[in-house]
């Protein structure tokens, strides 16, 4: 049986379901035994997306043109999405930012209002990517094929998600253990 293709992005977020997913410990090296890592922020230094992911878990919100523009290019490369976590299932602390209500108090807060020195709006192309208007959870931009919430989703739950996609099941994601928030 051919590995499965398995990606992992990590959007607006703080890296802590990529944390909990390292915490799959030992299991990793049965997961290795039936997954290709294709794409993932955690130990490659790869700078595209590759095409025809099987399995791709998306961990936080969608918070600016960057995050917009590679979701977008992983829903279409990708058959199985899974938003991972409570930042890619409702957009979570990275959308407290939408209370401000809008791009331009976000940016003069930061970095008017809070900055230490040399207080200045970032305004050379590249510094800091374009934001949204508002933060969305993953699903607001593209079709999402399966939610894993959590803050972060324990490593038990990764392994009771991920582990039925390998037998080509599909995983049972009801009841407290698996759709808890937080």
């Amino acid at each position: 049986m051919a590995k499965i293709k398995l990606a992992t992005v990590w959007l607006a977020g703080c890296s802590g379901c990529h944390m909990s997913f390292l915490d799959l410990d030992e299991w990793l090296l049965e997961l290795a035994k039936h997954v290709d890592v294709v794409y993932s922020p955690v130990g490659s230094d790869l700078k595209d997306y590759p095409e025809n992911v099987d399995v791709c878990l998306v961990e936080g919100a969608v918070a600016n043109e960057e995050n917009l523009e590679l979701i977008r290019k992983v829903r279409e490369r990708t058959k199985l999405l899974i938003s991972f976590g409570d930042c890619a299932v409702t957009a979570n602390v990275p959308a407290m930012r939408n209370m401000l209500g809008g791009t331009e108090p976000v940016l003069k807060r930061c970095y008017l209002e809070l900055g230490d020195a040399n207080n200045q709006l970032p305004n050379f192309p590249g510094i800091v990517p374009e934001l949204l208007d508002r933060v969305c959870p993953v699903h607001e931009v593209v079709q999402v094929d399966l939610f894993m919430p959590g803050c972060p989703p324990s490593a038990d739950r990764i392994q009771a998600t991920v582990e039925p996609l390998l037998r080509g099941e599909q995983p049972v994601m009801e009841g407290r253990e698996m759709i808890k928030f937080g």
